[in-house]
């Protein structure tokens, strides 16, 4: 099929494992035409702006990557909100899908796609939500005015003519339906996930062992690890360090990876003694997958981030806080939810877990079960346009 996902509420940038990165990657990988609609912003070198590339390429899966600019000469900030670009429908008519996906509703130039449904209903448009109210619409403001009166109408406008709207989380699905007006029937759970290559290639024996070797951690020692961004949003980071300080046991090591935000930096410094608990960077390409693949146990007490569906399809057990409309990465057992923001608690269930081997075996083989294939992206890339 000729399929085109659009990703003018946010961008693309090549080369993260990000759920319009793989999806794309899989769908090419299965033999379809993709395209990518995307703006003329990305990361470069991990700063947001004006992209350094073409704007018109493939990319090495064969996906057709087109960027367009803002259709007015305004700051970045006032056209994000606007979400108004040069050429939408032209490249529409250029590229003829079959399929649309839609990444985010939170642009105006999607009512050129419910122009371009009209103009050939026979294509299919499947539209997703990565928005929640622990990322968005946070304050009754933000709540009554951006999303219920600017985002809500562009929402609707493309009710009658989506197969489906996904959200990509229970939660998000909540949001499309109390916040958007979505009818139930309209909505499902897309999944985010893993990429199949990282995952198989960080399995492997060789992996493991090169991790575990180069941070000092013995084969065995009960390896602890955490990752993500570190800021005002997440210092709960710094709780289970000082949980994992106050275990005391020679064989429990932690590793803590992502960027730390300036104001924290000392705090977490302080906590690293190079040995038992460490901070080891940013995580570049797959090694993330890797840095995973080598924990007994993965830890995330902070708040969601796209590493806690890509740690269920890896197969290892979790420890994570409990938000409401997340718990759909529990997959029978594989994850203890943390009810509070507290050293104690933390350090509390990392006893049990360390001290009752049964436990924490029942949760292995959770992990490890076949559910864990839900969560990866070929099967969501076929689910997101209804091949089976």
């Amino acid at each position: 099929m000729k399929i085109v996902h659009i990703c003018l509420a946010g961008g693309y940038t090549e080369g993260l494992n990000y759920q319009e990165n793989i999806i794309t990657k899989y769908q090419a990988l299965d033999g379809h035409e993709v395209s990518v609609l995307t703006t003329d912003h990305c990361y470069t070198e991990g700063v947001w702006g004006l992209c350094q590339t073409e704007n018109d390429y493939k990319n090495s899966y064969g996906v057709h990557v087109i960027r367009l600019p803002f259709a007015y000469p305004l700051p970045y900030n006032v056209n994000r909100q606007i979400g108004r670009f040069k050429g939408t429908m032209a490249v529409l008519e250029q590229l003829e899908p079959e399929v649309i996906f839609v990444h985010n509703i939170q642009f105006q130039d999607i009512r050129r796609i419910v122009q371009y449904k009209k103009r050939h209903p026979g294509v299919k448009v499947y539209v997703d939500n990565h928005s929640d109210f622990s990322n968005s619409a946070r304050n009754w403001f933000t709540r009554n005015t951006l999303y219920r009166f600017w985002w809500k109408p562009c929402a609707k406008r493309m009710e009658p003519y989506a197969e489906k709207f996904f959200g990509v989380m229970p939660s998000r699905v909540d949001f499309l339906q109390n916040i958007y007006g979505i009818a139930p029937d309209k909505t499902d759970i897309l999944l985010m996930g893993a990429d199949d290559e990282c995952v198989e290639r960080a399995q492997r024996p060789e992996v493991k062992a090169s991790v575990r070797e180069k941070f000092g951690v013995k084969a065995d020692d009960f390896l602890i690890v955490t990752g993500g961004k570190i800021d005002a949003f997440k210092t709960q980071t710094l709780l289970l360090m000082q949980a994992v300080k106050e275990i005391n046991r020679e064989n429990v090591k932690l590793l803590v990876f992502g960027s730390v935000e300036e104001e924290l930096k000392e705090r977490l410094y302080a906590l690293c003694d190079g040995d038992r608990i460490q901070y080891i960077g940013w995580a570049k390409g797959e090694q993330s997958y890797e840095y995973f693949a080598s924990a007994d146990l993965v830890v995330f007490p902070g708040r969601h981030s796209v590493y806690w569906e890509q740690v269920v399809a890896q197969g290892i057990p979790m420890l994570c806080k409990y938000w409401d409309g997340t718990t759909h990465v529990d997959i029978g057992g594989n994850v203890v939810f943390l009810k509070q923001d507290s050293k104690e608690l933390i350090k509390k269930e990392l006893m049990k877990l360390l001290d009752h081997k049964e436990y924490y075996q029942n949760m292995k083989e959770a992990a490890q079960g076949d559910h864990k294939n839900e969560f990866l992206y070929r099967n969501i890339a076929r689910k997101s346009v209804a091949v089976n």
